[in-house]
């Protein structure tokens, strides 16, 4: 099983480290930044999977944070925790409600989705290739 590399993003600490510890024990890799500024530095040097932005960042903060991600070119799925379904965040790639359950379950199927797409289309390409060579 590969292990997922996750950068979460919160201004709560001690709720950043007890996510941490439980998403270590369900395989996740977890780098935790307390502000946007550390996250963006953290994500210029590093290779993630998903980016989880938590509740306790506001809207705009969490908005500018996918729009500096998405600029770089990078796909990274972002994440929101909401306080409830209402929070749903429109340029995030999903937003799930602030339950452990719930969220792991959600990120899970989330990355499981974005590894079957990947596999697709390096399926696809490597079809392409293919078929190019065959025709020189």
């Amino acid at each position: 099983m590969p292990i997922n590399v996750v950068l979460a993003v919160g201004l709560d600490s001690w709720l950043l480290e007890s996510q941490r510890t439980a998403w270590k024990s369900e395989g996740y890799f977890v780098i935790s930044a307390a502000s946007a500024k550390e996250a963006i530095s953290h994500f210029k040097a590093g290779d993630f999977d998903l980016v989880l932005l938590g509740h306790s960042i506001p809207v705009e903060t969490r908005e500018r944070l996918t729009f500096l991600i998405r600029s770089t070119g990078s796909r990274t799925p972002v994440v929101c925790i909401g306080d409830s379904c209402s929070d749903c965040n429109s340029f995030a790639d999903a937003t799930f409600e602030n339950d452990p359950n719930q969220l792991l379950a959600g990120i899970g199927e989330l990355l499981a989705t974005k590894a079957r797409m990947r596999a697709t289309q390096a399926a696809q390409y490597g079809n392409a290739s293919r078929g190019a060579a065959a025709q020189r």
